[in-house]
Parts: structure tokens; C-alpha cells; sequence
């Protein structure tokens, strides 16, 4: 069954907290929660489908459900896919409203891992019994060094120079200094991503994405309820998802799963990637984006660090806007996943409410990808395709 045309996003929102100290990340919950209804001119007792992963306290939706006070629940999912998970929720949630299993679903993140003192770790995941520990013992490898090696591989097939990958950051600054709640908002060069210290070979510290407390929440209905509330339509227009894993020792770091999830999101929706006016991109690492870009049909294999080169990402002077918020490199990225942040402002530039310096003309058509877990390891892919009614 198609889900194109069939649900809307009708609220977001962002917490704009990038420490949260003295909150608790069930009132996080509520909070963003509470932001997106507003935003939707919705109330609490119109929400009858809840979707939230692992971050989520107690026992999850059951317990969130009580703590938020959702009475009228008829569809619950908990699926956690780390970063994208948020890019599945959106599309579970399209499918169940167009199965007829809610009407108005409410999808909530929010970690507090700095005020915890949680490190970098997924909150509400135990990694501990994992089948595949044994064989990464002593020390399990950490998401900087998958990623530095799927960055060294592409190096190494390709050409791609540390240069191109500054370029990301580089854009990423270019925006984050137009978001008044952004972490990072001064304006970089690459040769400031190059001075900053290496931490695994090929990336800098300035590869890398910022660790924050924070949260999001989006709003999904079914189109005649989003007609009904007075604000932009942004249509779920298509959505994939694929996971990528070891294959026993076989595998290929020179792609992701983007590569299933965005080509089943660009044909439910009947678009191509030539038609899309802003990208949000999961941006962890520099290198996350630009193999995304090459997986997702912007640029062919090997050509990313090419397509990134020379601001090709910044709004109103490349061919391609990404992240313009400032992304998860500059802005946000609540614990482990960045995905959430993607959809807020990929919603934002489709209604036109992006900050004006940094807003596409006419945005009508954009697309969110996220990918949670790790790219030398396993992990799963989520694309959305959105469009202005």
C-alpha cells in the first residue's frame, strides 16, 4: 500500500535547550510534545497514535503515554533504529493513518546525555549482550573510528581529498550562524576544519558532529484534518527504509543503505533526485553526507567530495541547500540522533519558515534521510520525500 498523498505533517517543533540541566527527560518529552501541538493547533485529546524510541523513560510509549497524558491512544510504536529511527516513525505513522489505525500521531525524541553524564552511548539501549561483542573485545569500536575508516576507504577508491570533507562543515557553518539556538554559529574555512586537532585518521574534530541535550516533535494526520488547521500542508510524498549490516565480513564501506531506502522513497513518490529543492542530511560526519548524496542520486559514486567542493551546499549560492539549520555538524543532535532535526527543518523549508537568509524560493519538494548505527558496523537507513500542497 502506497502511502503518497496520504498523511501530512501538520506541527513541529525543536527544543531549543542544548544542555538540559534540572530537566528530566520525561518532561523533555512533554515539552516537545506539547511545542508541536501547539504548532498544529492541536490538543493532547486529539492524539490517538504515539511513536517514540529507546530514549523514551520507563517503558516507553506506555509509560510516556501516562506522564503526557495521551487517553485516546489506538496505535503505538516503539521502533529504534538509533538516528533514523525518526525518518521510520513518520512513515509507520503515514502507514497506519492510511490503514485507518489513528488520525493524529504524535512522534517525540528527547536525551539528555550531557546533563546525564551518559557519554555518547544510545540512551535505553543495552549494549551488553549484543551476539557480536565477543568478536569486537577488548574495546568495541567507537562510531569516530567506523566512520574514520568508511572515510579512509572512500579516500582511497575515489580520491576524496580532507578538503572536500571540510566543505561540508564548512556550509553547515555558513547556516548555523542564522539559527539563534545553534551550538556553533561562527562562520568556518577549511582551512579551520584542517588546523582543528586530527582525532582518527582522515578526520578532524571539526568532522565531527556536536553531542547536545534537546529534543523534537512532529505532528502526522490524515490530509483532511491538516486542511482543517489553518497552516501549510507538507504532504508525506514517499518514504524507504533498508537496513546494511556485515554480511559475515563482506562489506563494501563505500556505500550505505541510502542507497535502497532513497531509491523506494523517489519511486513511491515519482519524483527524481534532480527535483528535490533542499536536502536534510544525517550528518554525524562530514563523510556521512557525502556518501549519502552519492547513495541517494545527486552525484554518481566516487563523485561526492567533487559535488560538496566550493560551497555547492550553501543555501543561495550552491546547487544543492543542505541542513540549513546548521545541522547535527553545527546545531543539534539530541544524544545519538541527529534524524528528528532532520525532518523539523526539512518541514521548515517546505513551508517557507526557514530563517530567511538561508530559506529556498518556492520550496515545495525536499527530502530528510537519516542513518542510525554505524557505517563500518551495521545500521538502517530512513528517507523521506515531503511536498507543499
Amino acid at each position: 500500500m502506497s502511502i503518497k498523498g496520504k498523511a501530512c505533517i501538520a506541527g513541529i517543533y525543536e527544543h531549543p535547550t542544548r544542555r538540559a540541566d534540572g530537566i528530566s527527560s520525561a518532561q523533555l518529552h512533554a515539552e516537545v510534545a506539547l511545542g508541536a501541538l501547539k504548532d498544529a493547533g492541536l490538543s493532547l485529546s486529539d492524539v490517538d497514535g504515539f511513536f517514540c524510541s529507546a530514549d523514551a523513560p520507563g517503558f516507553g510509549g506506555m509509560t510516556m503515554a501516562e506522564y503526557i497524558g495521551l487517553n485516546r491512544l489506538r496505535h503505538m510504536d516503539s521502533t529504534e533504529t538509533g538516528g533514523s529511527s525518526y525518518m521510520l516513525h513518520v512513515n509507520h505513522a503515514a502507514q497506519a493513518i492510511a490503514a485507518g489505525h489513528c488520525d493524529v500521531a504524535l512522534v517525540t525524541l528527547a536525551d539528555r546525555p550531557l546533563a546525564a553524564g551518559g557519554g555518547t552511548g544510545l540512551t535505553g539501549i543495552d549494549l551488553r549482550h549484543m551476539p557480536d561483542l565477543p568478536f569486537l573485545a577488548p574495546v568495541p569500536m567507537a562510531p569516530l573510528y567506523a566512520y574514520a575508516m568508511a572515510a579512509r576507504r572512500h579516500m582511497h577508491e575515489y580520491g576524496t581529498t580532507p578538503e572536500q570533507l571540510a566543505w561540508v562543515k564548512v556550509a553547515a557553518s555558513h547556516h548555523a550562524q542564522h539559527n539563534p539556538h545553534a551550538l556553533l554559529r561562527k562562520v568556518i574555512t577549511v582551512d579551520d576544519v584542517l588546523a582543528s586537532p586530527l582525532v582518527a585518521d582522515p578526520l578532524h574534530r571539526m568532522d565531527c558532529c556536536v553531542m547536545t541535550d534537546g529534543g523534537g516533535a512532529v505532528i502526522v494526520t490524515r490530509p483532511e484534518i491538516a486542511r482543517e488547521l489553518g497552516r501549510p500542508i507538507v504532504k508525506v510524498l514517499g518514504a524507504g527504509e533498508a537496513i546494511k549490516h556485515t554480511n559475515g565480513g563482506r562489506i563494501d564501506l563505500t556505500y550505505t543503505a541510502g542507497v535502497q531506502s532513497g531509491a523506494a522513497a523517489f519511486e513511491e513518490a515519482g519524483v527524481r533526485p534532480g527535483d528535490i529543492q533542499y536536502a536534510s542530511l544525517y550528518d554525524s560526519f562530514t563523510i556521512t553526507v557525502i556518501l549519502q548524496l552519492e547513495d541517494l542520486g545527486f552525484c554518481a559514486k566516487g563523485e561526492g567530495g567533487r559535488f560538496v567542493a566550493d560551497g555547492n551546499l550553501i543555501s543561495g549560492v550552491g546547487q544543492l541547500p543542505f541542513n540549513t539549520d546548521g545541522g547535527g555538524l553545527c546545531s543539534n543532535h539530541p544524544g545519538n540522533k541527529g534524524g528528528m532535526t532532520k525532518i523539523l527543518e526539512a518541514v521548515r523549508q517546505c513551508r517557507g519558515e526557514a530563517h530567511p537568509a538561508v530559506q529556498v524560493p518556492d520550496c515545495h519538494l525536499v527530502l530528510a534521510h537519516g542513518t542510525g548505527g554505524s557505517l563500518a558496523t551495521y545500521h538502517v537507513a530512513g528517507t523521506l520525500i515531503l511536498g507543499r500542497e
